[in-house]
């Protein structure tokens, strides 16, 4: 079967280096495996989605030489796919409605770790661990809800052998690829919000569909995305979906050291474009 590989960014702003760097990656190991390239607009956040961000990415990408494989797939137009995966989940008892606030959660994970005189427990992207709430009291009636995963039913509902990838481990000399089987530990994410209150899905779970329906066989991202990956291998157990390859690559950095993000105003493509550089020259500054 032939290797499929994608980019998806997020129209929420413009396109920094950190993804021109994973874009060409991509580009770079489809072509080493001799696979297909997709691309893919990550848009279920119709609030911070903008259509002229859309326009940009294709323009930056335009701009780097990078050609994709197949038609674009707009996430935003794709909400039944994830429902059906949602419903599949709630049908078995693996979700549960939530109406807490982030306050909330985090007021309980305080108190909690007050009670165990522990630390406030977190997830790995920092928050606090949710601690179960909704669980004892059930959410209000005609409130907005969130859906969460049971995460110890959802561990019990899969075979150990589904709790771990395959993880890149580096080129061979011939210009493959070497794999290492890594387990993961789903557990950390504690029981995560599958649908959100504003948008009846997640990026987990929308991801881990979207690349089962593209036939996704390696993921190339960021390091950043590399503990959400045991999150997205547990939702392929139990969805019964394929788990694709992993690389997850290290990060562009600012001179401070901190990761290139929108959030921090990281310095767009098209602002290096109207400074004068060249796709060549950005392909050459990130070692391509």
């Amino acid at each position: 079967m032939q290797p499929v590989f994608r980019f998806a960014p997020s129209p929420n702003g413009l396109l920094h280096l950190g993804h021109a760097y994973s874009a060409l990656l991509n580009e770079q190991e489809a072509r080493r495996h001799g696979g297909r390239l997709l691309l893919r607009i990550e848009d279920i956040d119709r609030l911070r989605s903008r259509s002229e961000h859309v326009q940009a990415i294709f323009e930056d990408l335009d701009w780097l030489g990078l050609a994709f494989d197949g038609p674009v797939r707009f996430q935003s137009a794709h909400m039944d796919d994830y429902s059906k995966a949602a419903d599949s989940l709630r049908q078995r008892g693996l979700l549960f409605a939530c109406d807490c606030t982030r306050q909330r959660v985090a007021q309980e994970a305080k108190t909690r770790a007050l009670l165990l005189s522990d630390q406030v427990s977190t997830d790995p992207d920092g928050a606090p661990l949710y601690a179960g709430h909704c669980l004892r009291t059930p959410p209000q009636p005609d409130q907005p809800v969130a859906w969460r995963l049971r995460m110890q039913a959802a561990l019990q509902a899969v075979a150990v052998g589904d709790l771990s990838y395959q993880a890149f481990a580096g080129h061979t000399e011939s210009g493959g690829s070497d794999w290492l089987t890594r387990p993961v530990a789903p557990q950390r994410w504690g029981d995560a919000v599958l649908l959100r209150k504003d948008i009846a899905t997640s990026y987990h779970l929308s991801v881990v569909v979207d690349d089962a329906l593209q036939g996704v066989t390696h993921v190339v991202r960021g390091r950043d995305l590399e503990a959400a990956t045991d999150l997205h291998r547990l939702l392929q157990a139990l969805l019964g979906l394929p788990s694709p390859h992993y690389y997850h690559h290290d990060l562009i950095t600012d001179t401070d050291g901190a990761k290139l993000a929108k959030s921090r105003m990281s310095k767009p493509l098209r602002l290096w474009r109207e400074e004068g550089a060249t796709p060549r020259m950005i392909r050459s500054m990130l070692g391509f």
